[in-house]
């Protein structure tokens, strides 16, 4: 049973994404050109509540996903504050001509011109945001309904408590890994929080992501572009087939290692990566399975045998940078151990 299958071809993705659009320097066309020279494939340019489908820029090796990020700030009125608790999540949607708005809040949308504001497609409450473990699952839900896949973005950045993130429902993926952010604190790999999460038996996927702005031009350190990217793969390479193997789950996690195939036979589970420091096998036990190499050495291939307690099963490398690279959990009930 191939949980990535060697065969498999993979699309590389930067599913988080700002431009002059919001509060990004370039222009949409300039990020696509900078992406797609660098072995990108797929892109979602996530302006900050400004929807857009951006399906001018594609050609038969690149494709945008249209979508937007949103975010309900802890406070009155809506301002920033960076000690205040607030969420962001992005919304993908299921079909490239929405470019809807959930729960509109003119405050929100201070990139829009009031024009562009009235034209929007608004769907569920227009009422004042809240924030509330309650308000955001409403909001969720009602992106869901409405055509949307939702993640959960950067969770060390946006200083909520855990108990909370934990409480959310309905967001069919979590940002483990947020180039930007981690660039500001060495602190957004959140694989910890990820593996709470399967253990609680949430059927949530992860994925990363640069969330660049481009501040800083190409090659300098603290430029946010290159760093964190998702690797997906479709049966096609289309919008609809993309959209199906995000949906499924047929993606993994990077932040620069790579993996060549993770397959089960039994309970005895193999893995093909690149080169690497660390193979890891996490299963809600308090001892994952491991492999370690020796200093100065990789290791590219592994096999454990798991332990039939497992609920599930996530496999996490880490290369010489100390750079991680993830799958999504497998429950029991969708392996065959």
């Amino acid at each position: 049973m191939y949980l990535i299958h060697p065969k498999c071809k993979q699309y590389k993705a930067n599913l988080h994404c700002h431009t002059k659009l919001s509060d990004g320097k370039m222009t949409p066309r300039q990020i696509k050109r900078m992406y797609k020279k660098a072995g990108y494939s797929i892109l979602s340019i996530t302006d900050h509540e400004t929807p857009g489908n951006h399906s001018y820029l594609n050609d038969k090796n690149f494709i945008t996903i249209t979508g937007y990020e949103a975010y309900i700030r802890n406070c009155d009125r809506n301002q920033s504050n960076p000690y205040n608790k607030e969420i962001h999540m992005n919304l993908f949607a299921k079909d490239p001509e929405n470019t809807g708005i959930v729960c509109f809040n003119p405050g929100y949308c201070k990139y829009l011109s009031d024009g562009q504001k009235a034209a929007l497609t608004k769907y569920g409450s227009q009422a004042p945001r809240e924030y509330s473990v309650e308000y955001i699952n409403n909001f969720i839900k009602t992106a869901t309904e409405n055509g949307f896949l939702v993640t959960y973005n950067h969770p060390w950045w946006s200083m909520e408590d855990e108990a909370d993130i934990l409480s959310y429902d309905g967001y069919f993926s979590l940002e483990i890994s947020n180039y930007s952010s981690d660039l500001l604190s060495s602190l957004e790999y959140s694989g910890a929080l990820y593996d709470k999460m399967l253990i609680r038996g949430k059927r949530v996927y992860c994925h990363s992501a640069d969330d660049n702005h481009n501040r800083y031009p190409e090659g300098d350190a603290l430029c946010d572009s290159f760093g964190g990217f998702t690797m997906i793969m479709p049966e096609e390479f289309t919008y609809e087939g993309i959209i199906k193997a995000m949906e499924s789950g047929e993606m993994y996690s990077s932040m620069g290692p790579t993996f060549k195939e993770v397959s089960m036979e039994g309970n005895r589970i193999h893995i093909v990566c690149s080169d690497v420091s660390r193979i890891m096998v996490f299963t809600g036990s308090k001892y994952p399975k491991r492999l370690i190499a020796q200093p100065g050495c990789t290791v590219n291939t592994a096999d454990f045998e798991i332990d039939d307690r497992a609920n599930y099963i996530r496999v996490s490398i880490v290369d010489d940078k100390g750079r991680y690279a993830d799958t999504r959990g497998f429950f029991r009930d969708e392996l065959e151990f």
